[in-house]
């Protein structure tokens, strides 16, 4: 619990949630002190040469009016640094390294073009670590590989940051660090649409950024803090986030605006994912708070805007993680008993009472897992810092790597290298395994 206090430690949930950014006020050039001439001036983004030698030092002795001393303070006032003029300083140091692939060595870049179609590649077991990613100064949250550009690794932070890395380039491996929240970072998801991520944390905000111009695209501000998002799997257009007042939020990256609610009166969301089809999706919230715990998991349909099922799961347990297996009906839950449960995806979402993956263990932190490609293996991240493999189908452990020294956090698979997984870390720490 103390490696939990220490990285909570900024953003601890006792303290009031962080408001939104204020909006900048416009100049009313209307109450300028001084008499506009009748020809219209043009508006400056950033400071020209010619405010900037209004500004210079007047010559000792020479006598300044009271219109050039006016005059002088309201063009100061004029171009005071605003929000665009911050983020293109921000974007000059968020670029630290390449995002193309022409830095990868060749036997690398060959097997990613060469994408299986299907399931015609089984997944291998990871056996080594491959690549080790340093750069997060406190715990990492959240590993997502980029399923366009799938040389590209994302990873979110406590430390407030975002980091872009070029997993195998012979380079510089940290591409980008983008800071643009102010609090620590919950989720990273990477765009089906190109070189987008989504991010959302404890500024009470969602934010797409473009990795490649190292732009912040779009801000979505929100009344909560903002723990998990997803993006629709048939539409990159829409995406689900949920947060610390329970609220679930169905947004459209066009328009910048919710589409749908599913109000529920629920805990704070812990995790959501949508089915393959993409017409329903499963939501996990925080039933510590409340006797009643029918609402931990349950199961929505996206359209309609209410729940099919909310009595899933009726252990007294939080679920930090829920995923869909790829193919088969049914989906699994992370338990904070230290198991991960197994439901058919199909009414009434019955809980298989007879098999669940039990090797691997939670103790309070947000542990993830996720399938294989073919869905035939579940990783899990585990609190003793180690990887865990299973057989999916059987429940069976099949191998245990030691990763960490303290809990390992995320698993992800890569989308086309079947034996190469990417994970993170409560210390920090980014490892790709192979």
């Amino acid at each position: 619990m103390d490696l939990l206090f220490k990285a909570y430690s900024n953003t601890s949930d006792d303290e009031p949630e962080p408001e939104p950014d204020p909006e900048p006020k416009p100049v009313n050039h209307h109450h300028l002190p001084f008499r506009p001439s009748k020809r219209p001036k043009p508006e400056y983004l950033f400071p020209t040469l010619d405010l900037q030698k209004r500004e210079e030092a007047p010559l000792p002795g020479r006598y300044i009016s009271k219109r050039e001393r006016a005059l002088a303070g309201a063009v100061s006032q004029a171009h005071e640094p605003n929000p665009i003029h911050r983020d293109h300083h921000v974007i000059n140091q968020s670029v630290l390294g390449s995002i193309s692939e022409l830095d990868l060595p060749h036997d690398i870049l060959s097997l990613m073009r060469h994408k299986p179609k299907g399931r015609t590649q089984l997944s291998q077991i990871p056996g080594k670590l491959s690549v080790a990613l340093h750069g997060h100064a406190k715990a990492v949250n959240a590993v997502h590989w980029s399923p366009t550009h799938v040389h590209l690794l994302a990873s979110a932070g406590m430390d407030q940051t975002i980091c872009i890395w070029n997993v195998w380039s012979r380079g510089q491996k940290k591409a980008r660090v983008f800071s643009f929240h102010n609090a620590a970072v919950k989720d990273v998801k990477w765009s089906q649409q190109g070189p987008f991520v989504l991010s959302c944390g404890y500024d009470c905000s969602s934010r797409l950024i473009d990795v490649e111009k190292g732009l912040e695209s779009l801000i979505f501000r929100d009344d909560q803090v903002v723990g998990v998002i997803k993006f629709h799997p048939d539409d990159s257009n829409l995406f689900l986030s949920g947060g610390s007042k329970g609220r679930l939020r169905l947004w459209d990256v066009r328009t910048g605006k919710v589409v749908h609610e599913y109000i529920r009166g629920l805990g704070p969301i812990l995790d959501v994912e949508f089915s393959t089809d993409g017409k329903q999706f499963v939501s996990s919230s925080d039933v510590s708070g409340s006797n009643i715990s029918e609402n931990s998991i349950i199961v929505w349909d996206i359209s309609r805007q209410v729940p099919l099922s909310n009595e899933v799961y009726a252990e007294a347990y939080t679920c930090p993680c829920v995923r869909y297996h790829p193919f088969d009906p049914y989906f699994v839950a992370q338990s904070n008993g230290n198991y991960i449960a197994i439901f058919s995806s199909k009414p009434p979402f019955k809980l298989d009472k007879y098999k669940r993956y039990e090797s691997h263990g939670v103790s309070g932190f947000p542990i993830k897992c996720n399938f294989s490609l073919d869905g035939g293996k579940l990783a899990s991240g585990s609190s003793d810092g180690s990887i865990y493999l299973y057989n999916s189908r059987s429940s069976v452990l099949v191998k245990k790597i030691k990763a960490y020294e303290e809990a390992c956090v995320d698993i992800a698979f890569h989308p086309i290298l079947s034996n190469v997984i990417a994970s993170c870390s409560w210390n920090g720490d980014v490892s790709v395994f192979e």
